[in-house]
């Protein structure tokens, strides 16, 4: 027999909706792989495995019998890890998705607080979430800014002027590079040649515009297209639909 109410079952199950959706919109307006509905289903399920686990089998409690109600939750922590891998990538050097796959983490830890009821817990970690999202985005950002370092990634035909080319371009505007990663190059059926990508670490000159500076280096003979690195500053991709 159930120690709880099927109306507390529903209210817990709706606010596990309510607050996974609430850090899932902020993912989904920065178009992350996990976004509204992933937070939602992660939160949600949270929540009734930690109810299967407290409340579930109540009915075979007896003498000599014992119940460990942490022992189902605890492998959600597990699981989840598997579920937020797949929302990073990398790009070269590059790793994004790490911030969607940690709110993926916290979000399944919300939806068990919800599950047991500890409410106090559940919304005080939505709402820190939110700030950490939401207020403190722009910080990172203004890390790089006051080293004035920008990371950019170049993918273009995998040619020995191709590096050459991209440095004349950071040499005449005074940009001094720190670090290049170069990855593997692979086959690309679509221009019949191998493609590679490059990882700069970047800083810039004061008077130099990192549009601009993106722009001229899209633009140089063999890249496909190139962008800064998503979370530092001006955001931006530039294509090439050929590689003349």
């Amino acid at each position: 027999m159930l120690t709880i109410t099927y109306g507390e079952i529903a209210l817990r199950l709706l606010l596990s909706f309510i607050l996974g959706g609430i850090v899932g919109y902020e993912r989904e307006t920065q178009q992350r792989a996990a976004g509204f509905r992933t937070h939602i289903l992660v939160c949600m399920g949270s929540a009734l495995i930690m109810l299967v686990s407290a409340y579930g089998f109540v009915a075979m409690t007896g003498e000599g019998v014992t119940i460990d109600p942490t022992r189902i939750a605890a492998q959600v922590v597990t699981g989840v890890g598997f579920l937020g891998a797949g929302t990073i990538l990398r790009h070269g050097s590059t790793i994004t998705g790490l911030t969607t796959a940690a709110s993926l983490w916290v979000v399944s830890g919300i939806g068990l607080a919800v599950g047991i009821g500890f409410y106090a817990g559940a919304l005080l970690s939505t709402l820190m979430v939110l700030v950490s999202l939401f207020l403190l985005r722009g910080m990172q950002g203004s890390f790089a800014r006051v080293k004035n370092m920008r990371r950019l990634w170049v993918r273009g035909i995998d040619r020995p002027e191709l590096l050459g080319y991209i440095s004349t371009i950071f040499g005449e505007l005074c940009v001094q590079i720190t670090k290049v990663d170069m990855g593997e190059p692979e086959y690309n059926e679509t221009f019949k040649n191998n493609v590679i990508t490059i990882d700069f670490l970047l800083r810039l000159p004061p008077q130099v515009k990192s549009e601009e500076l993106l722009k001229k280096v899209a633009m140089q003979q063999g890249v496909l297209e190139a962008g800064w690195e998503v979370g530092t500053l001006d955001e931006g991709v530039f294509k090439q639909h050929d590689g003349n």
